[in-house]
């Protein structure tokens, strides 16, 4: 029996999929104008944990993710700047060559991340049919109206509006929970299809019963979700800051276009935070998972890391943390890589499969209990530590854990790291000149043994640690 933390209900509920065993799960994706920071990935590990939990528990999922590639603006609600326009004004290329450039890293990313991708990926601007139809509903029901030229969601014809973040809506001001427009008849309204846009040069556009234009940001996943997945979602997924916007706008709009509830679970991921600040590309606070692979960590070294906290729970990013993260890692590996020895030479022992049965059955009650990684994680280190198991076994049982996990267990090899004489003694010479402080010669040194494929990860005490580049 899986149970999840419901936002929809505040509390952790039994899961029980609407349809049998199949579980349709639909969760916001990126906005591709940019390189996803690892605050935004951390999301989509927890979810990947998801997905991966209620596929070793017996369901079939169909797992739906949006590539939002036209109409984000800066700010949630339907003010600030379109991310798509400042992207491609940044690098001079075109909306959609911005588009297509950063969803490729952002797959780029989660493959390294052992992120699974997800069965159907779906480009807001394949989808613009879809999304017209539902604004037309929308407007056909009387939910929706047009002010000059743009069409907006009424908010006071959905009267649990604020229901989902527990918002008082009456009580709302400018500026706080949502920005000042004119337009709207209420302080809570958003826009479903613009077509007076606020940007001279707005390239993607569309024709549309309203006037050419192109669609809000809220929109798209209501109209993707239920295309792929129907009119009744069983898991919808996202950050915590979608909550009070974003996914209190798709409910409003989604059941107001069906009459009925349309997500059983909401589950969202917390913030990680870089020195107490919620990591964001548009404050400039936010590193990449490239910047952490030229610092010499392997992308799994952070998978891990984020294990070691609930999904529920703000984890703080430092850079010591990640290398905590990393020794613990790389230490799994070194027992991992131990064991296969072991395991040639050794015979099975009398509990072996008593134990197998008491570790597994103790990892999947932590992860069916709303995926409690940190918890699953002390079975995997008790199952290390225990002498009552031979070493095949627990190589079957690590194993058969990292089929959530996704730490690349199977994967390891032993490093026979080949250093060639020339990189040596730039590194000797570097050490010397970093005890010199001359840093302009370590630098150079730094580079020269760079183009020569190796990177140097400096360490306290003047130690070091010499890795090939990837």
């Amino acid at each position: 029996m899986v149970k999840l933390y419901n936002t929809r209900t505040r509390q952790i509920d039994e899961f029980q999929p609407i349809s049998g065993n199949h579980v349709g799960m639909y969760c916001c994706g990126p906005t591709v104008y940019n390189f996803a920071h690892i605050g935004n990935l951390r999301t989509y590990i927890f979810e990947d944990i998801l997905r991966k939990t209620l596929q070793r528990a017996g369901y079939d999922i169909t797992h739906v993710m949006n590539i939002t590639d036209v109409g984000h603006l800066t700010s949630d609600g339907d003010e600030g700047e379109d991310k798509m326009l400042l992207g491609a004004q940044r690098e001079h290329l075109s909306v959609l060559q911005i588009a297509r450039k950063y969803e490729d890293a952002f797959f780029e990313d989660t493959k390294s991340l052992n992120i699974e991708r997800p069965s159907v990926v779906a480009r807001a601007t394949e989808h613009i049919q879809d999304i017209i139809r539902f604004v037309k509903g929308l407007e056909e029901k009387g939910y929706a109206y047009i002010a000059d030229g743009n069409v907006y969601f009424d908010t006071s014809k959905f009267p649990s509006y604020g229901d989902f973040a527990h918002l008082d809506v009456d009580n709302l001001r400018h500026g706080a929970r949502v920005d000042e427009d004119g337009n709207k008849k209420n302080k809570t309204d958003f826009v479903l299809w613009f077509t007076k846009s606020k940007f001279e040069n707005q390239i993607l556009t569309w024709d549309s019963p309203w006037g050419v234009g192109y669609p809000g940001w809220h929109i798209e996943c209501s109209a993707m979700a239920m295309k792929y997945l129907g009119d009744e979602v069983d898991i919808h997924c996202g950050g915590i800051d979608h909550i009070p916007v974003h996914h209190t706008n798709e409910i409003a709009q989604s059941e107001a276009l069906l009459g009925h509830r349309w997500v059983n679970f909401w589950l969202h991921g917390e913030f990680l935070v870089l020195q107490k600040e919620k990591m964001s590309k548009s404050a400039g606070t936010f590193l990449t998972l490239s910047v952490l692979k030229e610092k010499g960590y392997n992308p799994l070294h952070y998978r891990y890391l984020t294990l070691t906290a609930h999904y529920r729970s703000t984890l703080s990013f430092t850079f010591e943390n990640l290398e905590n993260a990393k020794n613990t890692y790389e230490g799994i590996k070194s027992k991992i890589l131990e064991l296969r020895k072991q395991a040639k030479q050794e015979t099975s022992k009398p509990r072996d499969e008593e134990l197998k049965t008491k570790y597994i059955q103790e990892f999947n009650d932590y992860l069916y209990n709303d995926l409690n990684t940190p918890q699953a994680l002390t079975v995997l280190f008790a199952v290390l530590k225990d002498v009552d198991l031979s070493a095949g076994a627990k190589l079957e049982i690590l194993e058969d854990m990292d089929t959530v996990f996704s730490l690349g267990f199977k994967d390891f090899q032993e490093k026979n790291l080949s250093i060639p004489e020339e990189v040596q003694m730039l590194v000797n010479e570097r050490v010397q000149a970093r005890a010199d402080k001359d840093w302009a010669k370590s630098d150079e040194l730094r580079d020269k043994i760079a183009s020569l494929g190796f990177t140097v990860k400096d360490l306290p005490q003047g130690k070091y640690e010499l890795l090939p580049l990837e």
